[in-house]
């Protein structure tokens, strides 16, 4: 008899356990992939597991629309690793701030490379992430042509070869096989890739932070999820900052580039 109050509590439990409905990218890293190695997964796994429920994944790729066909379309209920202020959706409170950074091989002699207004870059071979081609750039792109400095840079797309296990590791490989001098790439992927490269690399963070309204090179990263989900970013604001520990630790091992946080997150709100 008593085995039968068991196997009914258990299966009460499981009956009652919660889904925490995620999209991500399934093939993404440092971020995310489908066999969960990427920190986004790692980040979104402490969460579930501090609100007693289970991940359940929705995989589409990291494409234009993807807010349209995932999280507006009722897929899903949240999409980590979202730009606080990118508007397309609500957003939690931030969890960590990263920064574009230059990147460049240890032995070419350009760790001081910092400045978007360096008169270096007039003449090196620099690389730079692309969204697509109709100028809506990546920041360290805009501000190269803003200075005229062109010709001598070379476009690496964002998205990547898709059918490479690691699509966005091109740009590093780059710098590391000495086909450019340096790269401006979003900290997170720059510090994950570099780490794993067989050639010693150097990265610095680009100054300055903001270079004009439209090309910020630093930003606060948040958890998306629908404007109106109100109860759901107040739990997972909560669960955030519970595990505000944990998610460093998780940053770190991935070699990401952090910044303190604008606002803390015991002090931003949500509505």
């Amino acid at each position: 008899m008593r085995w039968l109050c068991l196997f009914l509590m258990l299966e009460c439990a499981l009956a009652q356990a919660r889904d925490l409905r995620v999209c991500a990218d399934p093939n993404n890293l440092p971020f995310s992939n489908a066999a969960g190695q990427g920190f986004e997964n790692r980040i979104v796994a402490l969460v579930a597991r501090d609100l007693g429920a289970h991940v359940q994944y929705t995989w589409w790729a990291q494409r234009r629309g993807n807010v349209r066909n995932t999280l507006n379309a009722g897929s899903c209920d949240l999409i980590p690793g979202t730009a606080s202020s990118a508007g397309l959706t609500g957003t939690t409170n931030p969890y960590y701030r990263s920064t574009y950074v230059f990147v460049s091989r240890a032995d070419a002699g350009l760790g001081d490379l910092v400045s978007l207004d360096d008169p270096r870059l007039h003449r090196l071979r620099i690389g730079v992430q692309l969204i697509g081609d109709d100028g809506a750039n990546t920041p360290p792109a805009q501000s190269l042509a803003h200075r005229g400095i062109v010709d001598n840079v070379r476009g690496f797309m964002v998205y990547g070869d898709y059918a490479r296990a690691a699509p966005q590791a091109a740009i590093i490989e780059a710098v590391a096989r000495g086909e450019i001098d340096t790269a401006l790439v979003w900290g997170p992927t720059a510090g994950y890739f570099a780490a794993r490269s067989e050639v010693p690399l150097a990265l610095t963070h680009v100054t300055p932070w903001l270079d004009g309204p439209q090309a910020p090179m630093v930003f606060d990263v948040s958890m998306g999820l629908r404007r109106d989900d109100r109860n759901l970013r107040r739990e997972i604001n909560r669960a955030l900052e519970r595990n505000r520990g944990a998610i460093e630790t998780v940053l770190a091992d991935y070699h990401v580039p952090t910044l303190p946080l604008t606002s803390s997150l015991h002090t931003a709100r949500g509505p």
